[in-house]
Parts: structure tokens; sequence; C-alpha cells
């Protein structure tokens, strides 16, 4: 891989990535893992991959030991990674031969173990209420049991950054007993967060000057914002060996992103991260992981994210139009499994709507292209937001084209509720009903049909789909997905009340494994969402037959 950047001198051509998605990322507000899940990560983290993962600490509660229970019985099946297991040294004045933690550790039965231990004196004196000295030989006793037990031992000097500064020769001695105990890797951790790089990177390269030859790793929290740009600094100074986790997700504001990290070494500074051809799997495994967890992709994210090469500007449309992404493109987006997005808006132009039209497959000639740019123009004006509804856009340019959908013309929709609260509103009974009637054209056929549902949008899908009565098949596969809904303050007429304001409604399709968004947009919400509702539809049915496509 030829690096885009400037390589720092003395740093390594080789760094392991070491995830730990599983157990620090889980910590994150609002994640919580089945084992099913843990084990499809750890499965898509080998696919990616990664030279370790980091299963959980099997002491913290009986889901992590049912994990690494079934990881061993054969469920999970690595072909390029190593599972490690998580946990802490021995208790202060304990024996390791009689510690629960250390025990659990070596009943999850992985090769190799993880474990943190204290290296900022300030903790060991007031957290763990012990000697500097019993604080060494926690760390020392505990490595030296689990090697002799016949496990690589990788050690996570909790707090380093901040006990390297409060007190360089404790943080040193800690990790001095976990080396001379067999420890394979000696980690950093920036276990608060708030170290910043510069201080990362000469403390890092001070430390792997001092263990000449020995693994030096890197564990960053981002909770100043640095978790990459530190875990980047670590390795400018030295370490071979990065902590992090899919999407950032961990404790607190999170940890190093691995999504992000892998390539800032990979393409930036010309390092090894994974396997060859591995790369441009970094956008599938962060979408993947982000649906498991049940959190959106943030589109932002570099690299991988949606908006990650998305243009929207006319300058930038222009120059893509002219020379291609390296305009405005600091990498190739295939590269790491993503691809370029021209976002059709008011602030772009002729260029940028032919480029966004060849992404239909559709080629439209200046004239044409010119028309629906101030088309387009208009509607935003008007409060459309094309780039974010790409399903709109699309039909709004195949009808510049000459195309109009010919599944069915509307007559006509109607639609009803009906309330009714119990004798006492505050604990009685409400009865909730909505009744809506479309009536349609097909084949010169007039049809009209009744559905209900729970509000005015089911209800119109309903009676929709009752109306086209199994005419299309594909339609059983669409379903209405996410429905949202904005005031738009700057549209509502002056002197009116904000009841009043025109609606943007936002509607997502899916069909099970492509998804797309429609827009409607009217003083009337029922109408914006009849608007987003058809335009859905119709665009699910138009894509059901793929080589029928005009």
């Amino acid at each position: 891989m030829i690096a885009t950047g400037i390589v720092p001198e003395g740093s390594p051509r080789k760094v392991e990535i070491f995830d730990t998605t599983l157990r620090d990322g889980a910590q994150f507000e609002g994640i919580s893992l089945t084992v099913d899940d843990k084990l499809s990560i750890a499965e898509k983290l080998d696919w990616l991959g990664v030279r370790w993962i980091e299963g959980g600490y099997p002491q913290a509660n009986p889901k992590d030991a049912e994990f690494f229970r079934r990881a061993a019985s054969g469920e999970l099946k690595l072909d390029d990674a190593t599972l490690v297991a998580f946990g802490s040294t021995r208790r202060a004045a304990g024996r390791v031969d009689e510690d629960t933690t250390l025990a659990a550790l070596l009943e999850a039965g992985t090769s190799a173990i993880c474990i943190v231990g204290k290296s900022w004196d300030y903790h060991v004196t007031e957290a763990l209420q012990t000697t500097l000295d019993e604080g060494v030989a926690m760390v020392s006793d505990s490595v030296k049991f689990l090697v002799g037990a016949g496990r690589e031992v990788l050690f996570d000097a909790e707090h380093f950054f901040d006990g390297f500064k409060a007190n360089p020769e404790f943080a040193l001695r800690v990790l001095e007993a976990a080396a001379l105990a067999g420890a394979s890797r000696l980690v950093l951790c920036d276990t608060n967060g708030g170290s910043l790089p510069h201080e990362v990177e000469q403390i890092t390269r001070a430390v792997a000057s001092y263990f000449d030859g020995v693994n030096v790793g890197i564990h960053t929290q981002n909770d100043s914002g640095c978790a990459v740009a530190n875990s980047v600094a670590a390795v400018v100074g030295g370490a071979t060996h990065v902590q992090g986790t899919i999407n950032g997700y961990g404790e607190r504001t999170g940890n190093a992103n691995l999504i992000t990290v892998i390539p800032d070494l990979t393409l930036k500074l010309g390092i090894r991260t994974l396997p060859e051809g591995r790369l441009d799997r970094l956008t599938t495994v962060s979408r993947h992981v982000a649906e498991l967890v049940n959190l959106p992709p943030h589109p932002a994210d570099p690299y991988v994210g949606s908006s990650a090469f998305a243009h929207k500007g006319g300058l930038h449309t222009s120059a893509l139009a002219r020379s291609g992404g390296a305009s405005y493109e600091h990498v190739d987006p295939a590269v790491v499994g993503n691809h370029t997005r021209v976002l059709v808006s008011d602030l772009g132009g002729r260029a940028g709507m032919r480029m966004k039209a060849e992404e239909f497959g559709i080629d439209l000639d200046d004239r044409a292209a010119a028309e629906l740019s101030e088309r387009v123009a208009s509607l935003e004006s008007g409060g459309y937001v094309f780039e974010a509804a790409d399903a709109s856009l699309e039909l709004l340019v195949r009808r510049a084209s000459g195309w109009e959908p010919g599944y069915w013309q509307t007559e006509a929709y109607r639609v009803s509720s009906y309330h009714r609260e119990g004798e006492n509103s505050l604990d009685g009974e409400v009865d909730l009903a909505t009744e809506a009637t479309v009536k349609i054209w097909i084949d010169g056929q007039r049809v009209a049909a009744v559905g209900e549902g729970n509000g005015p949008v089911n209800a119109l899908d309903a009676a929709l789909r009752a109306a086209l009565n199994g005419r299309y098949p594909a339609l059983e596969r669409i379903h209405l997905t996410d429905f949202r809904v904005r005031v738009l303050d700057s549209l509502t007429p002056v002197g009116m009340a904000d009841t009043a304001s025109v609606v943007r409604v936002l509607v997502e399709h899916s069909d099970g494994e492509d998804s797309w968004t429609t827009i409607g947009v009217s003083p009337n919400i029922i109408e914006a969402s009849w608007e987003a509702l058809v335009e859905g539809i119709t665009h699910g049915l138009l894509h059901s037959n793929p080589v029928g496509l005009p």
C-alpha cells in the first residue's frame, strides 16, 4: 500500500489490531449484546482480519461466561484472529492460586488472556489501599501465574499516561514487572481519555526505547476527542499494537475507532494493519456492527460514513465531473468499501445533476440537466431536501427523462379518525381508529378500497394495498420502516400560528435487502405523508425488477 502522507522515521512497518468491541465497546450507553450478537460480531471481526478479539470479562456476568463456553464448544470458528479473555490482577494481599478472577480467566479456555493492573501510584494507594510494592507484586504474580498455566498474557497498564506524568519511576516498574513475568504485550492505557497526541507520542517513545524489543501497545479513550489521533501518535512513537473498537463504541465517550485508525495507519503512513485485501471490508463491518447494536451509523464517520465521500457544492461537483474523485477526496472510497455520492441540492449545478443522473443509469443532456437543476432549486426553496431522499430524487430525474410510473393513477383519498374517551379520560379506556378510503385507476378500471390503521399513514398504506389487490407481488416485501416529520418554521406564513406551518415528511421503506427514503412537503401533513408514501412504494416497485428499469 502506497502511503499518501509523510511516513515518520522509525515508525513500525506493521501494527497488530486488538479489537475490544465485545468488552469495552459493550459498555457504551445504549448497547446490550446478546451472546448470539457477540458470536456474530466476532466472526465479522475475524473476516475483517484483526489479530486479537477480546471477548469479555468471564467473571463479570453470566452472559460473558456463556459466550466463552459456546466459543470453546466450537460455535465460534476463527480463521485469523485469537480470542482473548479479559480480567484483572489478583486482589491486594491475596494468593494467585485462590483468586476467583484468575480462575475464571483460565476456565474461559482461551489461549490468550489480557489482564489490567494499576500503573498510577495514586490508584494503588487510594483505590486499592495498599503499598506500591504490593501493587507491583499483584501484576508480577498474576502474569507469572497465567503464563505458567500455558496462556499468552497481554498486560493493560491502566491510567498509564496519568501515572507516568505523576510518577514515571513507578509506572515503569509496573511495566517491567509484567515484562519480566512473561507478558508478551505491554499496553499503555489512556484510561481517563484526557491525554493529547504530543504527550502520547513522547511517552510512548520513551517506553518503547526503555523496553527495546518488547511489543508496546496503546489503548485510548475518547474523552478529549483525541482517541484516534492518540492511537496514531503512539504508533509514530513506536507502538506496534493498537486496541480499539468498531465505530468507536466504549465507556463514556467511547474508545479509539478502529474503522478510522486502521485506514489512517495503512493509507496515510503505509503501515500494514490487516491481511492483504481486507481493507475494503471496513464499511461492511462498520455497518454490520451498527445494525447489531441497534445504533444508527453516523453519516459523517471518516472513510465509511454515507457522507464521507458525498459532494454537494457546485464547485465540488463540477470538479468531480472534470477530474474525478481526486479533486475533493483524500483517498479512493472503493479502497475502504465506500463510494462517491453526489448530493443534488440548490447548491449544486448542471454538472452535479448529470453526475447524479448517471448514478441512476440515466443520460441527461445539458439542457435537461440545467432545467432539472432549476427545478430542484425551486423545490428545495419550498422545503424539499433531496440529499435526504435519494429515492424521490431518482423518480424526479426519471420523470425529467420522459418516464412516468404506470402502476396506477390516484383519483382521490380521504382519511377520517374516530376518538372516544371513557367516562374518566384519565383512567378509562380510549377508543382510537383511523380509516382511509383510496380511489385509483388501474388499466382503465376505477378501484376504490378502504383500509384501517393505528394512524392516518398506516390506514392510507392499508387502503392503497387493498386497492392494488395483489397486482404487484413485490409489494408484499415492501414495508415502511421509518417516518419522520419536521415543521418548517421558515415557511410558516407571516401572522399564522405554528399549526399552520408547512411540514416535511420523510418516509423510509425496505424490502428486507435495501432501504430507500422519499419525501413529501405540504401545509397538510396528510398530503405530505401521502406523497412520500406513494413515492416510496413506486420506487420499490420500480426496483423490484431491475432488468426492466427504464
